[in-house]
């Protein structure tokens, strides 16, 4: 089975999910080709290997050069789900002392986001905002918006990684897209509540993504820096 890479971007991670086999030439150039240019905009990657099922030495050499990369950008590398047989090999090539391995995607995303916190914090401290909405495109107008406003932000449109972001990080703000209250009948605000209660929420207004985007954006950081002054 040809190797398949499902990867997507979970705050301030970038997240690949790794099916068939990591072997020599094609499949290792691939993954490595794949990651490392989606990895310069997001350095901290997670890959998840739980679907893949058998890597060679050529595969290996693959996932130590992407650690490189990422630590070379400020970045890091973590692998989870990894399968047995993978594991048992990493421990042979002594190489399980040089990875970071996690049991589930959940665990190694909140490790990264928290490493990414804490990075951040040693820098220049600043305010967190969560932003939850289903557009793709929506993220990315609202990420560079209130980037530039002096916030941090994680973005993403899939509720389990919302509650991972919610828990890692603690943001001062949660941003809930219009259509993104409710999400297969549940209540995202009383979902969120159950994590953390004391985070005000601000929900997009209905036609947000059909606005004039300087005005829309004008009167949203309004809202925002009346909840949460940039830090």
């Amino acid at each position: 089975m040809r190797l398949q890479i499902d990867s997507r971007v979970v705050g301030e991670v970038l997240v690949a999910k790794c099916s068939g086999r990591i072997v020599a030439v094609d499949e290792a150039q691939a993954l490595h080709e794949h990651l490392k240019n989606a990895s310069l905009e997001t350095p901290d990657l997670v890959l998840d290997l739980g679907a893949v099922a058998f890597i060679d030495s050529s595969g290996l050499g693959t996932l130590v050069r992407l650690m490189t990369h990422a630590r070379s950008c400020g970045g890091d590398l973590k692998l989870c789900v990894v399968p047995e047989n993978i594991f048992r090999t990493l421990r042979m090539t002594n190489l399980s002392a040089v990875f970071e391995t996690y049991a589930s995607e959940g665990e190694a995303i909140a490790a990264s986001n928290r490493r990414r916190q804490s990075k951040s914090e040693t820098v220049q401290p600043s305010r967190t905002v969560l932003c939850f909405e289903e557009s793709a495109d929506v993220l990315a107008y609202l990420r560079e918006l209130l980037r530039h406003a002096g916030y941090r932000v994680l973005t993403t449109s899939m509720l389990p990684d919302a509650r991972v972001l919610l828990k890692a990080n603690r943001p001062d703000l949660i941003i809930l897209g219009p259509r993104m209250e409710h999400v297969r009948e549940k209540s995202t605000r009383a979902l969120f509540g159950e994590i953390a209660p004391e985070v005000p929420v601000l929900v997009l207004e209905e036609d947000f993504c059909a606005q004039d985007p300087g005005e829309a954006g004008v009167r949203l950081l309004e809202k925002v820096r009346a909840l949460v002054p940039a830090g």
